[in-house]
């Protein structure tokens, strides 16, 4: 079978390896197609944190059911929640495997999902009937999004500042609604914004950039500031920056990821008795409620897909594609 592997930063090289053999407690599954995700991107420019090469990259999956002993009929296709964790730790034992103290994550600490079959442990593996191989190939990323208005625990009518509209920042917009916040959402890219608007109808959208961003927010907010801020950026001088924008009372939520150390102001950030927490992966949890939105029709991630490519074209089109300021979401399609 063909796999691609990320050789290292800005190499792609495709392999000819045998298929993967039936172990106890694992499913075989053919890959049916793989959402590019931002861990992707900076993994093949070499700017992704905790990092290794050689990697086959992928945990954005759309996969079918080969063989295995999870309960599903071969030919049924599934979606994968891609942390392979111990279940023995601390964070397993209280039901936390998104932090798993020895998580491996598909595609990044353990090879994914760019090859043509994959065995993975059957645990990983969820039953979403109704939704296509798009939204299958979805769900792992607006599970992130989820995850991160949970720990915000948004209530009705909170004002909420969503700092990125990536594809993470999308849903995360996305939920936050359904959460039934007022959600401002932030960004440096216009056209990111105009989507915000149409597609996502999210009401206030501001360009980072604005010299005047802090006081549209103020008015928009009547004064109070956001009682939720989240950054889905991962970019470390937006992340420092958005301490300011938080209202007395309010939590802030990290879901982007960088390498640098964050700068508090402390007297700022005690004086609000702010909250500041981290949000990493997705439980099951996050992906059965993602499932069921999607089944209800409270949002539309294939909007989302704004460009694709055959398996077979990754390695010669995978930079132009996903260099593009204006690409969303990159769906790469094994299979006619």
């Amino acid at each position: 079978m063909q796999q691609l592997v990320c050789a290292e930063p800005g190499q792609f090289e495709y392999r000819t390896v045998p298929e993967p053999t039936l172990n106890a407690g694992e499913s075989i599954v053919r890959i049916r197609k793989i959402g590019v995700c931002g861990t992707d991107i900076h993994a093949f420019d070499g700017t992704q944190p905790y990092f290794s090469y050689p990697r086959v990259l992928g945990h954005e999956l759309a996969v079918e059911f080969v063989e295995g002993d999870a309960g599903f009929k071969a030919g049924e296709h599934l979606t994968v929640m891609p942390y392979i964790s111990c279940g023995k730790c601390v964070a397993c034992r209280k039901g936390k495997t998104n932090c798993c103290v020895n998580i491996k994550v598909l595609g990044v600490h353990t090879d994914g999902g760019m090859t043509e079959y994959l065995s993975l442990p059957s645990y990983t593996l969820l039953r979403a009937e109704g939704l296509e191989d798009d939204e299958l190939g979805l769900v792992e990323p607006l599970a992130i999004g989820a995850h991160g208005v949970s720990r915000a625990a948004i209530q009705p009518g909170e004002n909420v500042l969503i700092i990125g509209a990536g594809p993470i920042g999308l849903g995360t917009m996305a939920f936050a609604k359904i959460a039934g916040g007022h959600v401002i959402a932030a960004d440096v890219n216009e056209q990111r914004l105009a989507f915000c608007r149409d597609e996502l109808h999210i009401p206030y959208t501001l360009n980072a950039r604005d010299t005047e961003f802090s006081d549209h927010i103020k008015d928009i907010t009547r004064g109070d500031m956001p009682t939720v801020v989240i950054d889905a950026t991962g970019n470390l001088a937006a992340i420092n920056n958005a301490f300011q924008y938080l209202a007395h009372t309010g939590r802030y939520v990290l879901i982007g990821l960088q390498r640098g150390d964050i700068l508090v102001n402390h007297p700022e950030f005690h004086k609000r008795e702010a909250t500041l927490m981290s949000s990493r992966n997705a439980t099951v949890n996050d992906f059965e409620y993602v499932i069921s939105c999607i089944r209800d029709r409270k949002l539309f991630p294939s909007s989302f897909i704004t460009s694709r490519l055959k398996f077979s074209e990754v390695a010669d089109r995978f930079s132009n594609t996903v260099s593009d300021p204006n690409n969303i979401k990159t769906m790469i399609q094994f299979h006619d």
